[in-house]
C-alpha cells in the first residue's frame, strides 16, 4: 500500500511512499525498545549533548525541510522558515531546563531516613503528529522525551510524512542511532501498535474524534496519553484596548498559516463602542494579505490543506448568514485561482450558538460580535466546549487578572495571541484535550516518579 502525497497548491504528485508493513512495524518497535534500554542508562549530560547533535543535523537541512513543509501543506515559505526557528527556540529552552527538571527531588531531612523522588523514563513514546505545524508539533515531544531517556516512534500525518522523515534522518546517524523512528501507518495499524505492551505513552495532536479514539485505545492498557485537540479560541477587545495594535494582532492571529492553527483566534468579542472602527480596521488589514504560490516570498496566505476544508468553511459561513450575520469581506472559496484558497473572511453578528462561534474553523475566518460589558464578554467566551487559549486586549492589568481568574482555558493572554511560550505549560481544558507539553511540566508528563525510601 502506498501513500500519494499531493501538493495543495497545484494538485501535483509530490511523491509516493510505502506504508510500513506489519513486519516493518514490529522490526522498528523492537529496535526502538532495545535502543531505549541502552539510552536510558546514558548519563543525562551525555543525552543532552547527543540531542544537541541531532538538532544540529536538523538545522543543516533547514532550507530543504522548510521547502518540504510548503509543498506538503501549503504554508508560505517565509512562515515555514519561521517554523524552523521556533523548533530551535522550543528545543533550546527544554534543553536548558532539563537538568533542573529531571534532577532527583531530595525531601527534607527526617532522622534515620533518606527520601527522594527520581524521574524515570517511560520507555517507547509514540508521537502522533498533525500536519498544520509539522515541525514544531513533534519537537514539543521529541526533545523532552529523548532527554528524559525515552525513545520516540514518530507517526506523522499522512499529509506531511516528509517532516517525519526529516526528524528520523536528523536523529538516526548519531552515537546511539535509532532514537527517533518514522512510521507511515493507517488508523487501524496505529491502533494495533498502541495495543503493544512496549508502547509506554502516546502523544497525539489532532481532532477531538481522533483524540477520543486514542484515549479509548490507551485506556485499554492503562497507559497515559497526551491529547492536544484544538480549540475555538476567543479574544475580547475591551473598551480601553489599544485598537490599532489589537487589529493588527487579530488579523495575524486569525490568518497566519491560513488560520490552520490550534490556537488561532477564531471569535472576537468587541466592546460595542469600538465595533465600527474595529471592523473597518480588520477589513483593511485583511485586504493586504496576498494569496499565491507558497514558495513565493511575497505570499502571505497559502492554500488550505484540501477541498474538504473549503467545504467546512463555506458551511460555517452559510450557517452564520442564515442566523443573521453579515459578510464584510470574503465568505466563499476562490474559484478562479489554482489551489485550495479561501480568502480572509470577516463576519459580523454571528450569534454565539452559530457553528462559526462554537466549532473549530481552521481557516482564515474571523467572526466578530459586539458586547456591552466585560461580564457579557466573559460569559460568551466561556460558552464553548473548547478551552485552549483566550486573549484579553486591555491596558488594565486588573481587568486582565479578572478574566484570568474566570476564563476556563489553558492559557490566558493579555495583549497577545496565537503564541506558545516554551517556559509555560501547553495544555487545554474541555474538548481541547488533556496532558501537558513544554515547560518543566512537559518533562513530568514524559517520566514517572519513583519514590526512594531508605531507613538508614
Amino acid at each position: 500500500m502506498t501513500l500519494d502525497l499531493i501538493n495543495p497548491f497545484d494538485g501535483s504528485l509530490i511523491c509516493s511512499l510505502d506504508h510500513d508493513s506489519e513486519s516493518d512495524v514490529q522490526e522498528k518497535l523492537h529496535a526502538s525498545h532495545q535502543v531505549q534500554q541502552i539510552w536510558s542508562r546514558v548519563p543525562l549530560e551525555n543525552r543532552i549533548s547527543i540531542v544537541e547533535e541531532g538538532l544540529d543535523r536538523f538545522r543543516a537541512r533547514a532550507q530543504e525541510t522548510a521547502r518540504d513543509v510548503s509543498i506538503q501543506m501549503g504554508k508560505p515559505i517565509t512562515e515555514a522558515r519561521n517554523e524552523i526557528e521556533t523548533v530551535f527556540d522550543r528545543a533550546n529552552y527544554m534543553l536548558s531546563i532539563a537538568e533542573e527538571s529531571l534532577a532527583a527531588e531530595v525531601l527534607p531531612h527526617k532522622e534515620g531516613f533518606h527520601r527522594r523522588i527520581e524521574h524515570e523514563p517511560l520507555g517507547v513514546v509514540l508521537d502522533l503528529a498533525a500536519w498544520n505545524y509539522p515541525l514544531i508539533i513533534p519537537i514539543n515531544v521529541v526533545v523532552p522525551a529523548l532527554v528524559a531517556g525515552n525513545t520516540v516512534l514518530l507517526k506523522h500525518s499522512a499529509r506531511t510524512p516528509l517532516s517525519g522523515i526529516a526528524y528520523q534522518d536528523a536523529f538516526n546517524e548519531l552515537e546511539i542511532p535509532g532514537l527517533v523512528t518514522n512510521l507511515i501507518l493507517g488508523h487501524s495499524e496505529t491502533a494495533r501498535l498502541i495495543a503493544d505492551e512496549r508502547i509506554a505513552h502516546v502523544a497525539f495532536t489532532g481532532s477531538v474524534t481522533g483524540g477520543a479514539a486514542i484515549h479509548r485505545e490507551t485506556g485499554k492498557r492503562f497507559i497515559d496519553c497526551g491529547l492536544e485537540l484544538g480549540g475555538n479560541d476567543p479574544a475580547y477587545i475591551a473598551q480601553d484596548a489599544d485598537l490599532p495594535f489589537a487589529i493588527e494582532n487579530m488579523v495575524e492571529g486569525a490568518c497566519y498559516n491560513a488560520g490552520q492553527s490550534c490556537c488561532a483566534v477564531e471569535r472576537v468579542y468587541v466592546h460595542s463602542s469600538h465595533l465600527d472602527e474595529f471592523v473597518e480596521g480588520v477589513s483593511q488589514a485583511m485586504s493586504r494579505l496576498e494569496m499565491g504560490n507558497p514558495l513565493h516570498e511575497s505570499t502571505t496566505l497559502g492554500p488550505l490543506i484540501g477541498s474538504d476544508a473549503l467545504d467546512h468553511l463555506e458551511t460555517q459561513v452559510q450557517d452564520a448568514l442564515e442566523r443573521g450575520a453579515t459578510v464584510v469581506t470574503g465568505g466563499e472559496r476562490v474559484s478562479n485561482q489554482q489551489g485550495n484558497f479561501f480568502p480572509p473572511t470577516l463576519l459580523v453578528g454571528a450569534p454565539n450558538d452559530s457553528l462559526v462561534m462554537q466549532e473549530e474553523s481552521f481557516g482564515p475566518i474571523l467572526p466578530i460580535l459586539p458586547v456591552a460589558t466585560d461580564e457579557e464578554a466573559l460569559e460568551r467566551m466561556n460558552d464553548n466546549r473548547y478551552g485552549l487559549t483566550a486573549s484579553v486586549w486591555t491596558r488594565d492589568t486588573d481587568r486582565a487578572e479578572h478574566f484570568a481568574r474566570h476564563l476556563e482555558t489553558g492559557t490566558v493572554f493579555q495583549n497577545r495571541c496565537d503564541y506558545i511560550d516554551p517556559a509555560l505549560p501547553w495544555t487545554g481544558t474541555g474538548d481541547s484535550g488533556r496532558g501537558t507539553t513544554l515547560s518543566r511540566h512537559g518533562y513530568s508528563h514524559l517520566t514517572r516518579p519513583k519514590a526512594i525510601h531508605f531507613r538508614l
